[in-house]
């Protein structure tokens, strides 16, 4: 049955809920285990045209959020940060050229749900027009309006990252509804959306995990995957402690021949080479604040450079993408872009 399953995908056939349950029940590191892996990296070529992406993310502050995801470092019930920090935006335009030159094909800008929208506006502007015109710009912040997501299109973002996270509602104040009236937004407003299966923790159930991947799939975004969460120390949610990469790699591998050719990206995150193996063909660089870390600046601790990721790509033999991000261009298919685009071995 799993190698059924395993084919259906491969051959381009939508799975069914109880299939993908099927797949996420297979034991780590039997031989289906490994099949399903295969053919995860194998439709994950055919479907990016054997590229894979490193994007870049610039986080502008740190603060008490009042949104209390209780899986975040910023979550004001979780304590980690008694004081806010604000990147200057001479600070974030300098690291967002910083991940231009070194080869980024997307530059995220990441705030707290508590960072004001219209300042958000106004330091994208300087950053954009200290880009290269291609460069490609995507937002990573809180729910917004409709009104809101024209103000990104027009400001000169190309997309978005935004998730229905495992435990909404339950591990964080956001109702589920929230989130996909955003995804709605988004699209609506021409920018493109990046999501995944996130943060995923030990607790989740199979069929949180078959509820999540549907979800991402439904929605239509360009890339999907899986994100691992990372305890932050002395808090609710580290005594549920951490999914193994070994685990993950299985769990994004179920994830992509899930979502299926229509999809070009699949993520994992943290970076790391058994997952790019397994068929993650996006990671991430990260600079600034980040949800994960207790530190104020994750460069040189849980964030990588651009170089790092690479290095992870070629150690599991993808080719790097050299340019702005396919995936978050529109009005051309992949093989087209491929004939026009390089590649860094």
């Amino acid at each position: 049955m799993i190698r059924y399953i395993i084919e259906k995908a491969l051959s381009g056939n939508k799975l069914t809920a109880d299939e993908i349950a099927l797949l996420f029940e297979v034991p780590l590191f039997s031989y289906d285990s490994a099949l399903i892996q295969s053919a995860s990296r194998q439709l994950c070529e055919k479907a990016s045209d054997s590229f894979a992406e490193v994007h870049a993310q610039v986080g502008l502050d740190i603060a008490r959020c009042p949104r209390n995801c209780r899986f975040c470092s910023f979550a004001s019930c979780n304590g980690v940060f008694s004081e806010n920090v604000e990147l200057p935006v001479e600070e974030i335009v300098a690291r967002a050229l910083d991940f231009e030159s070194d080869g980024a094909n997307a530059i995220y800008l990441m705030t707290t749900a508590r960072y004001p929208f219209e300042k958000f506006i106004e330091i994208a502007q300087e950053v954009r027009r200290s880009l290269n015109p291609d460069t490609v710009l995507i937002a990573n912040i809180d729910d917004f309006s409709e009104k809101q997501a024209v103000q990104l299109k027009n400001t000169g973002f190309a997309g978005v990252y935004h998730a229905l996270r495992l435990g909404e509602g339950k591990d964080t104040t956001i109702p589920p509804e929230t989130r996909l009236k955003t995804f709605r937004y988004a699209q609506e407003a021409d920018l493109i959306l990046g999501t995944c299966v996130e943060p995923v923790g030990p607790e989740h159930t199979i069929d949180e995990l078959v509820e999540k991947t549907i979800i991402t799939r439904e929605v239509k975004p360009v890339f999907s995957g899986a994100m691992r969460r990372i305890p932050i120390p002395n808090t609710e949610m580290a005594r549920y402690g951490t999914v193994s990469k070994a685990r993950m790699a299985h769990i994004l591998a179920v994830i992509r021949l899930a979502t299926g050719y229509e999809i070009p990206g699949n993520c994992t995150h943290e970076p790391n080479v058994v997952g790019v193996a397994a068929g993650a063909n996006v990671i991430w660089a990260e600079t600034g604040s980040n949800p994960r870390d207790i530190e104020e600046e994750t460069e040189g601790k849980r964030g990588m450079s651009v170089h790092q990721c690479r290095e992870i790509f070629k150690e599991a033999e993808w080719n790097v993408l050299s340019g702005p991000s396919r995936f978050f261009r529109t009005g051309k298919t992949l093989r087209t872009l491929v004939e026009h685009e390089t590649v860094i071995k």
